[in-house]
């Protein structure tokens, strides 16, 4: 199954659970959910350090942390060729790998994961000021001086 491949490529050692709804007519086969459990995000987390996106990690992991959970989502399409999109807006064509997190001190845990050099410079963490919007935007920020250094949305 294509989309168990898809998810193997980011949790390799997932455990697979399979739900298939009833069959509708005139449909032969009804709706499958597959759910599961992994052990570990190293192969996401692998990934977003190598593309230099762990800043949008820790954003997109922790902006529905509530407590010591956490939910985001995954491109399907991307995960099946190995690689890690964050999916905050819009469903994309392929869909989507819903992941839940849960444990102690997840939030600051996420921060540890997600840490790079440059957070000496512009110190982070989950659900700061510099947070993405929840449609995915990123917020503005200013350096020291009170110079704006990034707005994307400009034109």
């Amino acid at each position: 199954m294509r989309v168990a491949a898809a998810v193997r490529a980011l949790f390799p050692q997932w455990e697979c659970e399979v739900e298939r709804a009833e069959r509708d007519f005139p449909t032969e086969d009804g709706p499958v959910r597959l759910s599961g459990r992994a052990a570990s995000l190293y192969l996401v987390l692998e990934q977003a350090a190598k593309h230099r996106i762990l800043d949008t990690a820790l954003d997109a992991m922790s902006l529905d942390l509530e407590d010591d959970t956490t939910v985001f989502s995954l491109s399907r399409q991307a995960a099946f060729v190995g690689k890690v999109a964050f999916v905050v807006d819009e469903r994309p064509f392929g869909g989507i790998l819903d992941v839940s997190l849960a444990g102690e001190n997840l939030g600051l845990w996420l921060e540890q994961q997600t840490w790079h050099e440059g957070r000496h410079s512009i110190p982070r963490s989950a659900g700061d000021d510099l947070a993405m919007h929840e449609d995915g935007v990123p917020a503005e920020w200013f350096d020291n001086k009170g110079r704006r250094t990034m707005n994307l949305d400009e034109d």
